[in-house]
């Protein structure tokens, strides 16, 4: 029998949250955080309502996660995000040690794989699970916003 709980299941969750942030007018990246098959984690783009460039969707989850967890290392956790985490994001994946790392849409200008950030060395990758879902939202907050202007 198929596991229901898969990477697609979980990304699908993380859209979830995206679309949170773009009906909060917020650049709509979601992320969910998972142990055990479990969400123990939600998070998505809070930089306009908080005010604050460092309140990206994985920061938010990682910060959940962390206190659920009772403690700063997610060795046996997967981050599901739906766009490439950014450079400060990979970063603090890194200090988190997150055991794998599933995006959905690539970011080739802000991507941490162009800039060839340093994951922790036990982080696995796993990227394009509903890239294109992922990236129409991004797409339709882009032009919208353009639209306005």
């Amino acid at each position: 029998m198929l596991n229901p709980f898969d990477d697609t299941y979980f990304m699908k969750r993380a859209l979830q949250e995206a679309q949170i942030a773009f009906d909060k007018n917020e650049v709509p990246v979601g992320a969910v955080i998972v142990s055990d098959g479990k969400i123990i984690a939600r998070g998505h783009n809070l930089t306009e309502a908080l005010n604050d460039v460092t309140a990206h969707a994985e920061m938010q989850a990682f910060t959940a996660a962390s206190g659920f967890l009772g403690g700063k290392y997610l060795k046996d956790c997967t981050l599901y995000v739906t766009l490439e985490p950014c450079q400060m994001c990979a970063g603090a994946s890194y200090w988190t040690q997150i055991g794998r790392i599933v995006f959905g849409a690539s970011d080739a200008v802000r991507g941490f794989e162009k800039y060839k950030t340093v994951l922790h060395p036990k982080t696995k990758v796993t990227k394009g699970i509903l890239a294109d879902e992922c990236s129409l939202l991004l797409k339709r907050f882009f032009i919208e916003k353009r639209n306005l202007n």
